[in-house]
């Protein structure tokens, strides 16, 4: 890890990273875990939490802006697969709209890099 790095950049898990997991653990039980000091980016280099983001407009580095915009392309795949599955619990309608948010985040990683 290099501290003069002045990107900012995407967790390597853009889509399931530690932050949504803490989000959703927050708001169903009230309880909030201690983020890592270090984490691993898209790009592959160990950076301190604080200089990452999932936010588009704020990624810098464009390694991360890449393999966070393929990351939610895969996951809209993903999702629209789990609403055409007999039994699913989530609808088509449900998929399409998850599936539809992924891409349009996709397309938000990608215009940052212009």
């Amino acid at each position: 890890m290099s501290r003069d790095d002045p990107h900012i950049h995407v967790e390597s898990k853009a889509v399931h990273g530690r932050a949504a997991a803490r989000t959703i653990l927050a708001s169903a039980f009230g309880l909030v875990g201690d983020l890592p000091s270090e984490v691993t980016t898209g790009c592959g280099l160990r950076v301190p939490y604080a200089m990452t983001s999932s936010q588009p407009e704020k990624v810098t580095c464009l390694a991360c802006r890449e393999h966070a915009r393929v990351e939610h392309l895969r996951a809209a795949e993903a999702v629209e697969g789990m609403g055409r599955m007999p039994g699913s619990t989530i609808s088509p309608l449900q998929a399409t709209q998850a599936a539809d948010r992924h891409r349009e985040l996709a397309a938000r990683f990608s215009d940052a890099e212009s």
